[in-house]
């Protein structure tokens, strides 16, 4: 008889249950409901794309195309791609649906997984979760220029201060931005060609991963984490020594608009962002509790992108913040994850109280209020004991001797108060305290 096989999700990739997934649940409304607020739409791509997408887009010879992502061949002989991450595609539809004829900029939020095949770790999956946004702005004839620093520069400040106004719904603790630019396709280019010579005279001393990245990515080595790495960094040029004039504009008006909008900040100058499509304003938002992979979003402009995939001139934003690291943050900060509780648990006896309990929970749950309704019914004591295991915060019990009163008795699990209620004075109290639960 043949063996039975045993199934286990792919290394790297895991479900998500119960409890968890009702805070993960809660973060994504909370994200829908601050990026609306900003003037933000929804937008679903595709969970894979061309891989042609991609390569053109992150660059060919980054370490996402040449070795993480999950590609393979269509019916067609083609080649897709699973996303790596979701700018690209949102380039895409923006250039596939004409929106650069829609009132500029155009302002769009996702959510959803994305995938990379890289060594799991703590905070890090194949399978891994981002909420992003970006900025679009198709450039209308006479836009460009020194003329628009102003204007570009408030567009990256807010987008910065919404991400922080999110931060800070969630309560996220020890919550930090940095900032930096990198350049145009003027100054920077003269900066990587500086940075590549004096990396080539340090060349020996520094690891494999640098050393490869002097030809392929040079900004990348400024990323380094190694510890034998840092003194050999930190001699290097910096690249804000090194940026236009225009550039260099951009960054102050950038630091200004921020400390108009009460946005504390930091400067990083190896900020760097590890896609070659980033120019002028970078930041990564970091949070307590990760270790040293504390970054929960990355972001930055990259004006010329949507250009380069076959649209018009346009500008653009955006961010994407690592759901996964944001959630292990939140779930840390209070000591794991919080139990799925219920509002209500409904404990009913006797055959007449079915029917009343029965309507009760629909009331309730239309008003929604989170409510356990057991198909049988229980003896109260064994009824108790499963609502404090569901976590409930009342007990509405339901017996004889409510059936004859009319009056309803709740139970408060936390301290086993209870008190008596018409149906519509029960629902006017639970109404009262519906504000008093635990937030996200």
């Amino acid at each position: 008889m043949a063996e039975k096989r045993k199934f286990q999700a792919i290394k790297g990739t895991r479900d998500l249950l119960p409890p968890e997934t009702e805070l993960w649940s809660r973060v994504e409304q909370t994200a829908r409901e601050v990026f609306g607020t900003f003037g933000f739409g929804e937008i679903r791509p595709p969970i894979f794309e061309s891989t042609e997408l991609f390569a053109r887009a992150v660059g060919g010879e980054t370490d996402i195309v040449s070795k993480e992502m999950y590609s393979f061949e269509d019916r067609d002989e083609s080649s897709v791609s699973l996303r790596p991450e979701a700018t690209a595609s949102v380039c895409r539809a923006f250039i596939e649906h004409n929106m650069q004829a829609l009132t500029q900029p155009v302002k769009l939020y996702y959510t959803g997984p994305m995938f990379r095949r890289e060594r799991p770790q703590k905070g890090r999956y194949r399978q891994f979760y981002q909420i992003g946004a970006e900025v679009l702005e198709a450039l209308q004839q006479g836009q460009g220029g020194a003329k628009d620093i102003p204007k570009d520069a408030a567009v990256d400040a807010e987008v910065i201060e919404m991400v922080m106004t999110f931060f800070v719904r969630l309560e996220l603790q020890g919550v930090k931005v940095e900032i930096n630019s990198i350049g145009c396709r003027e100054c920077r280019p003269k900066y990587v060609k500086l940075l590549r010579e004096e990396l080539q005279k340090v060349k020996e001393r520094l690891g494999a991963d640098s050393q490869r990245r002097i030809d392929t990515n040079p900004l990348r080595v400024l990323d380094s984490k190694l510890e034998s790495e840092q003194g050999i960094i930190a001699g290097l040029p910096r690249i804000d020594e090194h940026l236009c004039a225009d550039c260099a504009k951009q960054y102050a008006e950038v630091k200004r608009q921020l400390g108009l909008r009460g946005v504390a900040y930091k400067e990083n100058w190896r900020l760097v962002r590890g896609l070659d499509y980033y120019m002028r304003t970078t930041f990564e938002i970091t949070a307590q509790g990760l270790g040293s992979q504390n970054a929960v979003c990355g972001g930055g402009r990259y004006d010329g992108l949507v250009e380069l995939l076959g649209g018009p001139p346009t500008k653009g934003i955006g961010f994407a913040i690592g759901e996964d690291r944001l959630i292990l943050s939140l779930q840390e900060a209070r000591g794991g994850s919080a139990a799925q509780g219920r509002d209500v648990y409904v404990a009913w006896m006797g055959e007449k109280a079915q029917a009343i309990a029965i309507a009760a929970a629909q009331r309730l749950r239309s008003e929604g209020f989170r409510v356990e309704l057991p198909p049988m019914e229980q003896k109260f004591g064994k009824a108790l004991g499963q609502a404090d295991k569901l976590g409930s915060r009342y007990a509405l019990i339901l017996g004889d001797d409510e059936m004859a009163s009319g009056q309803w008795t709740l139970k408060t699990l936390a301290d086993g108060t209870q008190a008596k209620y018409t149906e519509a004075g029960l629902l006017e109290f639970l109404k009262s305290r519906k504000g008093n639960s635990a937030r996200v």
